[in-house]
């Protein structure tokens, strides 16, 4: 919290502590904001990890920035503080579309469409976002969908990178939505070829290989563990 001190930010409020980032809400000049600060990490040289919280936390802010070139709605940025690795953001408000498919089930198969657009434009914007779940997209008062958390993105546009970024997508949907999961990935995948138009085959058929991959790979240990009993 004393790196904070000097950033002008009130009535903080801690929402989560994360691996990397503690997550909190309060007030920047009189604006309700989330702040996002990058904790220090005591088993790294002091130098290197001030290195390395400032340029993941630039980088965060570029694909924001990144993602709203690409028309993608995401968090207002009112500060990007380096020193501190901290990002002061806008607090949005709304729903998270984890909620809302827990409440309305196939009712909001529609957001789901809109998802798969807006994940289409970035990746067509060459940004891979790297943690989309259903928890990491709020849907506005307006209907809107706002896509927030880009802490684990990359700039890449990589057939495997992107095929991973929808594979663990498709993963939570059948862990957290599994009475949904496949009319939501069809929902999905539907936006997400409109504006990818024939990239879009080339990174479902490797989000395939990528689902292949991990059922060689569970049942060798699968049967290894057989011949080891």
């Amino acid at each position: 919290m004393e790196e904070l001190a000097g950033l002008g930010l009130r009535d903080l409020k801690l929402l989560r502590k994360g691996a990397e980032a503690h997550i909190y809400e309060g007030k920047w000049l009189g604006r309700p904001v989330i702040v996002k600060h990058r904790v220090v990490k005591a088993y790294r040289h002091p130098r290197l990890d001030e290195a390395i919280r400032a340029r993941r936390t630039v980088r965060e802010a570029q694909a924001l920035h990144r993602a709203k070139e690409a028309g993608v709605p995401t968090p207002m940025l009112f500060l990007v503080d380096r020193k501190s690795a901290t990002i002061v953001m806008e607090a949005v408000e709304g729903t998270r579309l984890k909620e809302l498919l827990a409440r309305e089930g196939r009712k909001a198969l529609g957001k789901l469409r809109e998802l798969g657009l807006l994940v289409g434009k970035l990746h067509k914007a060459g940004l891979v976002h790297g943690d989309i779940t259903t928890s990491n997209v709020i849907v506005a008062p307006d209907g809107s969908l706002v896509l927030i958390d880009f802490g684990l993105s990359e700039f890449s546009t990589d057939v495997e990178r992107r095929g991973v970024d929808l594979h663990l997508f498709k993963r939570v949907l059948e862990s957290t939505h599994h009475e949904v999961a496949g009319d939501a990935w069809l929902a999905f995948t539907d936006g997400y070829r409109a504006v990818m138009g024939p990239e879009a085959g080339r990174v479902l058929d490797k989000v395939h290989e990528i689902e292949l991959r991990g059922r060689y790979v569970a049942e060798r240990r699968r049967r290894q563990g057989q011949q080891q009993a």
